[in-house]
């Protein structure tokens, strides 16, 4: 049996129609310890979180009765249950839609194993530690990822303890990122952090920021992963 490291074990919704595919998703899932639950329509999935709690859902894109989208708008508590849309919808247009839509990360199919355990992993470490909040639920003033430290209340970044300037959007942008470790934020989102100064933001703006942003991180860059056609993400440790 696999290892879920220093993760609870966690319980599992798992929605999709193909009988094949939700099985195999069901049995990676319990090699990592988690328990699962098993649903072939939408429908019966919302019927399944009124009658008990998840950590984690597992969700199809097309499916009968109730497409995955549809059900991310209804579905209970979705600000605090992370939602992983496994979907065979590969076009750039289908993920920034699955994205905005709720979901918190996005796998095509076909997909390899380890990749979707590993995608699991992210979404349940970042909600189970909650690393955008202290220890009394309040937001945090520092973040910390790798070498990287970024103090809020300060205003101030550090690479292995060493200050770096960054510009106000830069710095909203690593924040906002730093804050979602794990999470893809779609250059969408990412337009709406910087907006606030009161300029033209475009998606060629927000890539132009991640640039140099990167350049100032140095041997830390590598934390920040472009979704290709989407977005950008921290990649969970």
């Amino acid at each position: 049996m696999g290892s879920t490291l220093d993760l609870q074990p966690a319980q599992v919704l798992v929605i999709e129609d193909e009988t094949e595919i939700r099985e195999l998703i069901s049995l990676l899932l319990l090699r990592q310890g988690h328990r699962v639950q098993q649903c072939s329509t939408a429908v019966e999935g919302l019927e399944q979180m009124k009658k008990g709690h998840f950590d984690l859902v597992v969700l199809d894109w097309m499916l009968p009765q109730m497409n995955g989208l549809e059900f991310l708008r209804v579905m209970p508590n979705p600000s605090s249950i992370p939602v992983l849309m496994v979907t065979a919808k590969a076009e750039p247009k289908d993920i920034c839609e699955g994205l905005e839509a709720g979901a918190d990360d996005y796998l095509t199919k076909p997909f390899e194993p380890s990749v979707l355990t590993a995608r699991v992993r992210a979404l349940l470490r970042r909600s189970q530690r909650q690393p955008n909040e202290s220890s009394d639920g309040e937001p945090a003033e520092v973040l910390q990822i790798g070498g990287i430290t970024l103090n809020l209340a300060a205003y101030e970044v550090k690479i292995h303890g060493e200050p770096v300037h960054l510009t106000p959007s830069e710095f909203k942008i690593l924040s906002e990122m730093m804050g979602s470790t794990g999470r893809v934020l779609t250059r969408d989102h990412l337009i709406e952090v910087v907006q606030g100064e009161g300029i033209s933001v475009t998606g060629r703006t927000v890539d132009t920021h991640v640039f140099g942003l990167r350049k100032k991180l140095g041997s830390e860059a590598d934390w920040i992963e472009t979704i290709r056609g989407v977005g950008y993400r921290i990649r969970a440790e």
